[in-house]
């Protein structure tokens, strides 16, 4: 049947029972990423099985990571560059039809990550059997890329599972388990891994049928009178998390299926075409840059870390947080507190965590198991890392950092979680400053990508390696920062939140203040964020961070907490809050936002975030992008700042500050850096 074919990615076996199995294997990588190489020999293959015609064909992995984890997408970025990309897209639609129309049953088996044109080669085939593994996840999360499944995904799927199933797996780009997508009708039998090629042969020679509901609402749903009836629907969905301008890709896909009927082919060529505009956008351009940024962060420091036992200094938000978060990960953690009374606050919302987080108990009892309340310290003697997260106060943190360096093991490392204070006056007495460093989470822990590993002139490279790989661990994403007061995200973002508070004081309406954030791309408005983080911790960091920047501290900021607001922890703060929402003031229909409101906001950040870049506060604009985006969700569809900058014109940004300094002040003067760009 293959004579003459010689595969470099794929291998095959014909049975005895005259089942062709056809394992993939990519040779020059360590997941099987679906390159046109991997597709052109896939083809190959298929043209050999629709002549022999086999009794069935099954298609698997040979990769324990995983089934396929999606396209190549480094050659996507290159067919984007030459102007391929519609041959790409066409040569995989071509590929996975002449699958689909395969005289003999075909069966995808899936074991571990199955993304993207993976889980379209999987719907290209008459069944899918998934592996009960943990690991196992099936989805479609091309929309995070800001494309959708352009390989007849977004065809086969709706067709297949349902209109709204299907869309809910597109829009979001949610992955599935297996037994999750077995109840939609995306997988048809779900097997022990170690059984998984079994149960796929089994399948492809006895077929199944689907539940006569699954069928019908797969057909009742994809009617024309249906899309014209859900498409608004969901638009009106969508509309309510992202704007149109900047993230075109979900409202595209809903179109293209609203008005898509007919042959196989012209729902094909329609899908291709919008896919193919959509990866042209700046939008998509700047997504899958971040998508390259993460996977930059997400290798910094390897995976050997060496620390099986953290300590945490501290049982308050961010520590007792932090705690649960590295106990969820697999780590065995010692929290300290000065009482217990302290530390069981903490331990209470640990067990929310997990319950959340948790499916299995036994699981969910290990890592319950792993935390540990420390009212004495003892776990200091022999944890890996001992983080302190105690108020922001250096005289305490000096103290404390004496007094545990007394019983810290010699190869263990010693990190502070301060968001402000400079590394060189926590420095300052530490016994041994090499194995001394920031490790700055962001609020909420459970949520937030990023963190900061702060930098000293005494620090060991090999200190620092071992927390990114930490930080890896625990899936976080780590940015190397210099140890400046504020580092990075706190001293990018504190410009921003206070000119929102100055406008604020000025009489311009919160709502409207955050509104015109919201509308640039940010991910919450700086007033409704500033009471987020607490009004507390915001004038604690801004006294740090005004000296240092030149600014100073808006009236109305002082004037809230003299009254005792706090923010969102105090139900009262800016705004009040009720059962953790904000209830903005309703705004005067006939009230007009100032005209330059928008650039009052956002170019006080970016002005700081091209001083970071010229004072090497990180290392290259691309992690300046990537430590803004995962800690301050900086509009990504922008790119980041430095990116929007590049964007929209150094030269004109330069010239509009001068503008805003001469009618507003001189905190808007740029800044250092901006010729360079």
């Amino acid at each position: 049947m293959f004579d003459g074919l010689r595969f470099q990615h794929w291998q095959h076996q014909i049975r005895p029972d005259n089942v062709v199995v056809l394992t993939l294997d990519r040779a020059d990588n360590s997941v099987n990423a679906l390159s046109q190489a991997v597709l052109d020999e896939l083809g190959q293959a298929i043209e050999r099985v629709a002549i022999a015609k086999p009794a069935a064909l099954v298609i698997r992995s040979g990769k324990t990571a995983g089934f396929v984890p999606g396209a190549d997408i480094r050659e996507f970025q290159t067919f984007d560059a030459n102007g391929t990309t519609a041959d790409a897209i066409e040569r995989g639609q071509t590929v996975y039809q002449r699958l689909a129309e395969l005289p003999c049953p075909s069966v995808a088996a899936i074991h571990g990550h199955c993304m993207g044109g993976g889980t379209e080669l999987a719907l290209a085939c008459s069944y899918r059997v998934a592996s009960n593994a943990d690991n196992t996840r099936i989805g479609l999360p091309e929309v995070k890329l800001g494309i959708y499944p352009g390989w007849g995904g977004s065809v086969r799927l709706p067709r297949l599972v349902g209109a709204p199933a299907a869309m809910d797996m597109m829009l979001t780009g949610r992955a599935l388990s297996a037994n999750a997508a077995r109840l939609i009708g995306l997988v048809d039998k779900v097997s022990e891994p170690a059984l998984l090629l079994d149960a796929a042969i089994e399948l492809a020679k006895r077929g199944h049928t689907r539940p006569i509901k699954q069928r019908a609402l797969a057909w009742a749903t994809n009617t024309w009178l249906a899309r014209q009836i859900l498409a608004p629907i969901l638009v009106k969905q969508v509309a309510r998390k992202a704007r149109k301008e900047h993230y075109p890709a979900p409202f595209a896909l809903i179109e293209t299926w609203r008005r898509s009927g007919g042959s196989m082919q012209a729902r094909l060529k329609a899908e291709a075409r919008s896919v193919v505009k959509l990866a042209q956008t700046p939008t998509a351009r700047n997504l899958v840059r971040i998508f390259f940024l993460q996977e930059r962060l997400k290798g910094l420091g390897g995976k050997d870390h060496g620390i099986s036992h953290v300590h945490v200094v501290g049982a308050g938000v961010m520590g007792g947080d932090i705690a649960a978060w590295c106990a969820l990960k697999g780590f065995a953690v010692t929290l300290q507190d000065r009482e217990l009374k302290y530390i069981e606050p903490a331990l209470a919302r640990a067990r929310s965590l997990f319950e959340k987080k948790v499916k299995r108990d036994d699981q969910r009892q290990a890592a319950i198991a792993r935390l540990q309340a420390d009212v004495s310290g003892n776990g200091v003697a022999s944890a890996d890392l001992v983080i302190e997260a105690i108020f922001e106060n250096l005289d305490a943190k000096k103290a404390l950092f004496a007094t545990v360096e007394e019983t810290l093991k010699p190869d263990a490392i010693l990190a502070s979680n301060t968001s402000s204070i400079p590394l060189t006056d926590l420095r300052a007495g530490i016994k041994r400053p090499a194995r001394f460093a920031g490790l700055h989470y962001f609020n909420p822990v459970s949520m937030m990508p990023l963190v900061e590993i702060v930098r000293h002139d005494g620090l060991d490279a090999e200190t620092e390696r071992r927390l990114a790989a930490f930080c890896r661990a625990i899936d976080k994403l780590p940015v190397p920062v210099a140890g400046s007061p504020g580092f990075l995200v706190n001293r990018v973002l504190f410009p921003y939140m206070l000119e929102a508070i100055t406008c604020y004081g000025e009489g311009i309406p919160g709502p409207v203040i955050d509104r015109a954030a919201v509308k640039f791309g940010m991910p919450m408005g700086p007033i409704e964020l500033a009471d987020t983080v607490g009004l507390d911790v915001a004038a604690s960091v801004a006294k740090v961070l005004t000296p240092f920047l030149g600014l100073s501290i808006p009236d109305g900021l002082d004037s809230l907490l003299q009254a005792g607001k706090r923010g969102r922890k105090d139900g009262q703060g800016f705004y009040t809050w009720e059962n953790g929402r904000a209830k903005k003031p309703e705004v005067p229909k006939d009230y007009k936002a100032p005209d330059d409101l928008e650039d009052r906001l956002i170019l006080p950040f970016v002005n700081e975030a091209v001083a970071c870049l010229h004072e090497g506060v990180v290392a290259d604009a691309d992690l300046l992008d990537a430590g803004v985006i995962f800690g301050t969700g900086f509009a990504p569809f922008r790119g980041g700042p430095i990116s929007y900058a590049r964007a929209a014109g150094p030269t004109q940004l330069k010239a509009r500050l001068e503008q805003l300094a001469q009618q507003h002040g001189p905190r808007f003067a740029p800044r250092q850096g901006w010729d360079a760009l």
